[in-house]
């Protein structure tokens, strides 16, 4: 099942990027690459790179030949992994920005990698108007023991905007 975020989410992603000195991004939920196309249009604009993790080869295979009908392959590498491992060999890669939509249930395990690539730069999280229950100890565990700034927008399922609180 591909579930695609909101065109208006798609259009406040392509905002965010392209109003930013973003130079990497990641998402993690490629999906069928709608979101992706959002965020590797912007990236192309600025000069900035992406990569984009999914567990499900269909998925990325899928995902790739969108991005290549929009001319937007050059921008993206596409990786077929689970987004814990991948954060996890992430290693010394840092991201300006990082677009979360994928397995909710992983977000709170997953939470010290994020904050880890995340270059002085901003994670933006899908769904958090429409599943608050899911994310509530992930938000919780980024305000109160990470000391990040988290904020909910309500823009498509809403959107939780978090930065680095130093």
């Amino acid at each position: 099942m591909m579930l695609n975020v909101t065109p208006s989410t798609g259009a406040f992603l392509d905002l965010l990027v392209s109003d930013s000195k973003t130079t990497r991004i990641l998402e993690l939920g490629t999906s069928n690459g709608y979101s992706t196309i959002w965020l590797a249009r912007a990236a192309k604009r600025i000069g900035a790179c992406m990569d984009t993790v999914d567990s499900s080869a269909l998925k990325v295979h899928l995902a790739s030949g969108n991005l290549a009908e929009c001319k937007l392959d050059d921008v993206v590498t596409m990786h077929i992994a689970d987004g814990g491992d991948f954060l996890r060999d992430c290693d010394n890669l840092r991201y300006d920005f990082v677009f979360l939509d994928s397995d909710r249930t992983a977000y709170l395990r997953w939470a010290g990698d994020l904050v880890r690539v995340i270059r002085f730069g901003l994670l933006v999280v899908d769904n958090a108007t429409t599943h608050p229950n899911e994310m509530l100890d992930f938000k919780r565990h980024l305000s109160d023991d990470l000391g990040m700034l988290v904020t909910v927008i309500p823009i498509g399922n809403g959107q939780m905007l978090v930065q680095d609180g130093g």
